[in-house]
């Protein structure tokens, strides 16, 4: 059956990847993220899908920010593509049980595109102080918190590119109603050719095959400005899978990282159920850590989501369960759950990378419980 998208991005024929992939995610009506649900009952499920220790957790390291602010009220946290709201959810939840003075003094903002993610996240989150907003509603340097996302910049557009001839060319989509075939051409912004020499990456050269497909993330970077310009005072945490960038763009690395996820199943096609599947690209973290230092934003530390829930607690809740008195099929599915988000094959090998801006020395200095040193590394 034939994509309601597919006239739409005919419409718009010729066009980059990256316009390609901005369209069959986030169109208002037919886009992936304004159709379908994350989590078990979708195409794929992320840290927050499960129980609740995911959220807990991150309230234990968004207290001792605001400690290390000197408890600021308002303490504002920002999370930034919400999902379905159980991060939130679960993580005032445990703000508000254990310390009422802080949750007195947060301010809970979330920036989220679709009207129907903003409606599924208020009717979880009712009762909270939470509130949506969009970023031109958010006055520059007016932020003092932590403005997080836990897998959002993988899902951002972003260009394909090819080495053909030894040459860099960017991929263009032909697209009619009936179908979408790809063409080559000349880079549609010099920003592209320039992102490599910026972080020393010898690509195009001599190491790299003919026909080497990778992507360029254009759109991260201007979300991590935009962040960085609203920011007064405080940390950005970003959890995300990806690479640092030598790895990420190895010469061996020839297809990218580009991967799509449809019934909990991935493949390689993008080109179908459009709209109906997720496009991801695996994060360049050595992008942000630079181009973050251009926008004003130090980096702090970079950990694996498996650490940094361990050394927020994980590793309690774990040892909790064997002095508990729970049926076995609820122990073990729930020593499942908590193995999941620490597991270094998957959630665990995320990355986690911290950045601030506008810290004192001393601040900034002090370390956060979850990039300390663990005594039992993974």
């Amino acid at each position: 059956m034939s994509s309601p998208l597919l006239p739409i991005l005919a419409a718009a024929s010729p066009l980059t990847f990256a316009d390609f992939m901005e369209t069959v995610l986030y169109h208002p009506q037919w886009g992936y993220y304004n159709r379908q649900p994350i989590g078990f009952g979708g195409d794929f499920f992320t840290s927050a899908s499960g129980d609740r220790d995911f959220g807990e957790l991150l309230a234990v390291q968004f207290r001792q920010m605001w400690q290390v602010l000197s408890c600021p009220a308002p303490f504002t946290v920002v999370e930034m593509g919400a999902g379905e709201g159980e991060t939130a959810r679960d993580c005032l939840g445990a703000i508000a049980e254990t310390d009422p003075q802080f949750y007195k003094a947060i301010q809970y903002i979330i920036v989220e595109k679709s009207p129907q993610k903003r409606q599924s996240q208020g009717e979880k989150l009712a009762g909270h102080p939470v509130t949506w907003q969009d970023w031109g509603e958010i006055p520059d340097q007016s932020l003092i918190g932590c403005c997080f996302s836990n897998e959002l910049v993988d899902a951002l557009p972003v260009h394909w590119v090819v080495l053909e001839g030894q040459e860099l060319q960017e991929v263009y989509l032909e697209v009619t109603p009936t179908g979408i075939t790809e063409r080559l051409g000349p880079l549609s912004t010099p920003e592209i050719a320039a992102y490599f020499q910026t972080l020393g990456i010898p690509f195009p050269g001599p190491t790299y095959p003919e026909g080497y497909r990778t992507e360029v993330n254009l759109a991260a970077l201007d979300w991590l400005q935009t962040v960085a310009r609203k920011l007064k005072q405080g940390y950005l945490l970003t959890v995300d899978y990806g690479y640092e960038g030598d790895r990420y763009y190895h010469p061996q690395r020839h297809q990218g990282t580009l991967q799509c996820y449809f019934q909990h199943r991935h493949h390689n096609n993008p080109y179908v159920n459009l709209g109906e599947q997720d496009l991801t690209a695996h994060v360049n973290f050595t992008a942000l850590t630079h181009w973050g230092q251009e926008y004003g934003l130090q980096t702090l530390g970079m950990t694996k989501q498996g650490l940094f829930l361990m050394a927020l607690g994980l590793g309690d809740r774990l040892a909790a369960l064997s002095q508990g008195n729970i049926p076995l099929n609820q122990l073990l599915q729930r020593r499942s759950h908590l193995h999941s988000l620490i597991d270094p094959t998957g959630l665990g090998g995320f990355g986690v990378l911290l950045q601030q801006r506008g810290l004192t020395d001393d601040q900034a200095a002090t370390p956060l419980q979850g990039f300390a040193p663990d005594p039992n590394p993974l």
